[in-house]
């Protein structure tokens, strides 16, 4: 009776697993296609280096639905055009006189911050677009884009400072901070900007992830619905047919214990410097048995034994009367509550259950 369980632990576990990546991928190539990304780093750097867009209009969207609307296809993209040519040699300081800003009250002239920014790491940018394509950005490069942007200044940290506040730029406050905190050592002022952009980083990371599950349990809403994904239902079926049982719990071996999945996917999965094991999972994955998981979808597959290919069969009709009748729904429920916790964590659950461990390059 315990292989039993666990066994259909096993075939639970890989369905949520698949299913998992089928939303990780969706939602990665929706992410990829948009550049969200990148506009979303861009947006927090123009925020912060040259303000809003005026009128107290952040770059940073205010909600998820700006995230994966507004953001992508506004006409105002945050990110920098992309520059084929080299980053200039020589850094020119930044065309402002405080002083005469200061005495004349006169409107902040305008400085592209960000723009100058950008010159500093074009070395890391990749020529994908008309925009650059910079997603992420070390702490480290962007401390030592900084200082060279510092070095430009006659008066160096002080003078840039002055010119931020001149331009009204929020990084002139950040600045000064993290420069008293160094007691105006040049050390101190490098690793107080990358410790600083750090945290900026990590927040920043934080609101995008919390916009990103929206995202997440919409489509793994969507795609329940679309492959009427019965988790009661297909737990019951793993446990009143030992033969179909046998086989989720030996995909890849085609024998009928766990002990052969555990050597299958360890072949295949354990591999040295592996970091991510989709591909080889997915590959496990192909087997005819876990392909019954989408038998109820509006498209069914059907991988049938030897050399011939998958079949198609479109069912509006099944899947429809299927998708609303209420006694589905509570086994729709928990596989959308299941694929909340997303691929990592169910691959590591089944890397407990089977004993699987990934070997390390030395």
């Amino acid at each position: 009776m315990i292989s039993v369980y666990v066994d259909l632990a096993i075939g639970l576990v890989l369905a949520f697993l698949l299913l998992s990546l089928l939303v990780s991928g969706v939602n990665e190539a929706i992410v990829r296609l948009l550049g969200i990304r990148s506009k979303f780093l861009w947006a927090y750097l123009r925020d912060t280096l040259d303000g809003g867009r005026g009128k107290g209009v952040s770059w940073i969207p205010s909600k998820v639905l700006d995230v994966f609307a507004r953001l992508p296809f506004s006409r105002h993209d945050p990110r920098p055009v992309h520059d084929p040519e080299p980053a200039p040699p020589v850094v020119e300081p930044v065309p402002v006189d405080p002083e005469v800003v200061l005495a004349t009250e006169a409107p902040a002239p305008a400085v592209d911050m960000t723009k100058r920014l950008y010159e500093r790491l074009q070395e890391i940018d990749r020529p994908e677009g008309a925009r650059t394509s910079i997603a992420d950005i070390p702490p480290e490069r962007f401390a030592w884009a900084l200082l060279e942007l510092v070095a430009a200044e006659k008066e160096g940290v002080e003078g840039l400072i002055a010119k931020l506040e001149a331009v009204r730029s929020p990084l002139a406050g950040h600045l000064r901070g993290v420069w008293e905190g160094a007691q105006r050592d040049m050390g101190r002022f490098r690793k107080g900007v990358e410790d600083w952009f750090d945290g900026e980083m990590q927040r920043l990371s934080r609101l995008y992830r919390r916009y990103v599950k929206w995202v997440v349990f919409t489509l793994a809403v969507a795609l329940t619905l679309l492959f009427s994904m019965d988790s009661l239902e297909y737990g019951k079926t793993l446990l009143r047919d030992n033969a179909y049982r046998a086989a989720v719990a030996a995909i890849a071996g085609g024998g009928e214990s766990t002990a052969e999945l555990k050597d299958s996917l360890r072949d295949r999965c354990a591999v040295v410097g592996s970091v991510e094991p989709y591909s080889c999972v997915t590959e496990v994955f192909s087997s005819p048995a876990l392909v019954k998981i989408f038998d109820h979808a509006v498209m069914s597959v059907t991988i049938p034994a030897g050399d011939s290919g998958p079949s198609f069969t479109f069912d509006a009709g099944a899947w429809w009367s299927r998708l609303t009748t209420i006694g589905h729904w509570p086994g729709y429920l928990i596989t959308v509550f299941a694929l909340l916790f997303g691929a990592s964590f169910w691959w590591d659950i089944l890397r407990r259950l089977t004993g699987i461990r990934g070997s390390r390059s030395s």
